[in-house]
C-alpha cells in the first residue's frame, strides 16, 4: 500500500526558528519539538530531561484523601483486601501493583478478574460475592469501575468498602463509592488526565505510603509494570506519563521483576535492549493473550511471581495461550477477507460491518484494526454470544466512532469506548437497522479523501543532516508513543546503489544515497511489492518516507532507515 504524504505543520511556524536559535539545534529537530508543543528553552529542558520528581502530588486528584485513608487503614488493621481489576493488559498490570503493594504489608489480599465472556468488563455482582464469601471488607478496582454505579451499592449491602482507580470517562451518575479515583471525572483538578488504569492505581500507592510515614519513593519498584501498561493501553506518553515510562523502561532494562524476565526469555531478547515497541508488539501481546481467549487471571499470577521457577511455568502458559490466540485471529481474519469478497464494494460503502455469530470475542478487535489498515474505513466485528450480538469497532484518522455509535445509541443495548475502539452489544432484531444506519452516519461524516490512506510526515531532511549529533538529539525523543510519534522524514531524489534485494518474508532491503553521500542501508519491512515499480524505474532518483533507527548485527550497531513509503516520479507507487 502507498500513501499520501501529509506533512504536519506547527501551528506557530515563527515558534521553529526562535527554538532553534536558543538550542542550537538543526532546523529539522527544531521543527520535531515545535510540532510536539515545545517552544521554549525550559519547555525543551523538561521534554529532554525528565526526572522523577517532577511527577505530580497524588493528592491534587479528587478523592485521593478518602482513597489514601481507607487503604492505610486496611494496612493497618490487616483486613482481607480484594483487588478487583480489567483483564487486559493495563488491568492485568494494574492489578499487580496493587497486589504485591499490599502483599507487602502483610496483607491478605486476593484479587478477582473478570471472564472476558461470562462476566464481561467492570465490576459485577460476581466478583462482590466473591469479597463476601472469602470475608473480604474492602474492594479497590484499578483499571474499571467509574460506572458502577448499582454494583456499588450492591457491595455496601454486603458491608464491603469500594475504592475505585479507573481512567475512563464518566457517566452521568459517579458511584457512591468510598472514594472515586478518575482524573477524568467532572471536578478532579489533577493536572494530567491521561495516566493508564495502572497509573492512577500507582498514585493511589504513593499516597497511601504517604498516609503511612513512609516517603512515596517506596512505590519506585512498581514502575516497570506502570510502563507495561502505559505503551499497551495507547495513552499519550507526554506530560507525566512520559517520566513514569522512561522511568520503568530503565527499570525493565536494568532489574526486570521475574514474571517479565521471564517472558522476555521467550522473545529472546536482552533485558538491556527493551524499548516501547518490544512491550507494544512482544511483551503486551502476550500478557493480553490470557484475557483475549477467556481467563485473564494466569497473566496476574505471572506478574505478582517472585521466584523465576513459577515465573517461567506460568510465561510457558502465556506462550500457549498467544499461540492459540494467533491462531484464532489468523483464521477469523481468513474469513473477514472472505465475506468482504463476495458481499462488500468498497467503492459503495464508507464503512465495513461484518458478523460472523462463531467468532472468538477476544481477537475481533484485532481483525477490525487489520481491516481498518486495509480498507481505509471504520470496521466493526460482530459474533454472537447467547443469543446477543456483541463486537468491536475500530476507527479510521480523524472519524470519532464512539461518537458515531451515540447516534444508533437507541439501537444499542450497551456501547462504550472512545475516538478510535469501542465495544457494542446488540439485540439480534437490529442488527440490520443498525448497520443501515451506520452506514448513513459514516457516509455523512466521511469524504473520499478520508478513505485515501495517509501517511503523516514530521519533516523533510537531507541525508547529509544525518549526523552522530544529529541522532545524538533524535533518541532524547525517546520513549515514543501517541502524542510523541517517532518523527517520519521524507528525503527527495534518492538513488538506489546496486538493485533492491527481498529478504526474509517479503521484506525490502537495499543501500541507499543522496548528492554523493555515503550510502545507507534501508529495509521496507512487508513491501515486496515495491520491487517491481522500483525495478522499471530503473536508475530514476526516488523520494522515500522513512523513520532512522539502530540496528545491531554481530555485536556492530549501526543507524539504519526503516523504510514506510516510496514515491516514484513524485507519484505514488499505484499511481507511477
Amino acid at each position: 500500500m502507498s500513501f499520501r504524504w501529509n506533512y504536519i505543520q506547527p501551528e506557530r511556524g515563527e515558534a521553529v526558528s526562535k527554538i532553534q536559535q536558543e538550542l542550537g539545534i538543526p532546523e529539522s529537530i527544531a521543527r520535531l519539538l515545535v510540532i510536539r508543543g515545545i517552544e521554549t528553552f525550559d519547555d525543551a529542558k523538561n521534554f529532554f530531561r525528565p526526572t522523577i520528581d517532577q511527577l505530580y502530588d497524588p493528592f491534587l486528584m479528587k478523592g485521593m484523601e478518602a482513597g489514601a485513608d481507607r487503604l492505610a487503614s486496611a494496612i493497618r488493621s490487616n483486613e482481607k483486601v480484594v483487588v478487583y481489576g480489567d483483564y487486559d493488559v493495563d488491568g492485568t498490570t494494574a492489578t499487580a501493583i496493587m497486589h504485591t503493594f499490599l502483599k507487602a504489608f502483610g496483607v491478605e489480599v486476593h484479587y478477582y478478574i473478570p471472564h472476558r465472556f461470562k462476566e464481561g468488563y467492570g465490576i459485577g455482582r460476581d466478583g462482590v460475592d466473591y469479597a463476601e464469601k472469602i470475608g473480604a471488607t474492602l474492594i479497590v478496582s484499578v483499571d474499571c469501575g467509574i460506572t458502577a454505579v448499582e454494583e456499588t451499592e450492591y457491595a455496601k449491602t454486603r458491608g464491603i468498602d469500594l475504592v475505585i482507580c479507573d481512567h475512563h470517562n464518566a457517566g452521568e451518575v459517579i458511584p457512591d463509592a468510598v472514594a472515586v479515583l478518575d482524573p477524568k471525572q467532572p471536578g478532579c483538578p489533577y493536572p494530567f488526565k491521561g495516566l493508564s488504569g495502572a497509573g492512577v492505581g500507582f498514585k493511589l500507592v504513593q499516597a497511601t505510603l504517604i498516609r503511612l510515614g513512609l516517603p512515596p519513593e517506596v512505590a519506585h519498584p512498581y514502575l516497570d509494570l506502570v510502563a507495561v501498561s502505559i505503551a499497551s493501553d495507547i495513552v499519550p506518553i507526554i506530560d507525566e506519563n512520559r517520566i513514569l515510562m522512561r522511568e520503568g523502561l530503565e527499570l525493565i532494562n536494568r532489574q526486570p521483576r521475574p514474571g517479565l524476565k521471564a517472558l522476555l526469555e521467550h522473545i529472546q531478547l536482552r533485558d538491556s535492549q527493551i524499548s516501547t515497541s518490544h512491550i507494544v508488539f512482544s511483551l503486551g501481546p502476550r500478557i493480553n493473550a490470557a484475557g483475549r481467549m477467556g481467563d485473564a487471571a494466569v497473566a496476574v499470577a505471572l506478574l505478582i511471581s517472585d521466584n523465576m521457577n513459577d515465573a517461567r511455568a506460568y510465561a510457558s502458559r502465556l506462550e500457549k495461550i498467544n499461540f492459540e490466540r494467533r491462531d484464532t485471529d489468523a483464521k477469523t481474519m481468513d474469513q473477514a477477507l472472505k465475506l468482504m469478497e463476495q458481499g462488500v464494494d468498497c467503492d459503495k460503502v464508507s464503512c465495513v460491518v461484518l458478523h460472523d455469530p462463531d467468532w472468538h470475542l477476544g481477537v475481533i478487535g484485532i481483525v477490525a484494526s487489520r481491516l481498518v489498515d486495509l480498507y481505509c474505513r471504520p470496521a466493526i466485528m460482530l459474533s454472537t454470544v447467547d443469543g446477543t450480538i456483541k463486537g468491536s469497532a475500530r476507527s479510521i484518522n480523524g472519524f470519532n466512532i464512539y461518537e458515531a455509535l451515540k447516534r444508533c445509541e437507541d439501537l444499542l443495548e450497551q456501547f462504550g469506548g472512545h475516538k478510535y475502539a469501542a465495544g457494542l452489544t446488540i439485540a439480534e432484531n437490529k442488527l440490520e437497522e443498525f448497520v443501515s444506519r451506520f452506514q448513513e452516519i459514516t457516509s455523512e461524516m466521511l469524504s473520499e479523501q478520508d478513505f485515501k490512506p495517509e501517511l503523516s510526515i514530521d519533516s523533510e531532511l537531507p541525508f547529509a543532516e544525518i549526523t552522530p549529533r544529529f541522532w545524538k538529539v533524535l533518541k532524547q525523543f525517546e520513549p515514543y508513543g501517541p502524542n510523541n510519534l517517532k518523527p517520519v522524514f521524507v528525503t527527495r531524489n534518492v538513488l538506489i546503489s546496486g538493485r533492491p534485494n527481498i529478504v526474509g518474508q517479503g521484506h525490502l532491503k537495499m543501500r541507499i544515497s543522496q548528492n554523493g553521500t555515503a550510502p545507507i542501508e534501508a529495509i521496507g519491512f512487508n513491501m515486496e511489492h515495491y520491487s517491481e515499480p522500483l525495478r522499471h524505474a530503473g536508475n530514476a532518483p526516488i523520494d522515500i518516507a522513512y523513520a532512522l533507527e539502530e540496528n545491531t548485527w554481530n555485536n556492530k550497531t549501526s543507524l539504519q532507515i526503516r523504510l514506510k513509503d516510496i514515491h516514484i516520479g513524485g507519484k505514488r507507487i499505484d499511481e507511477a
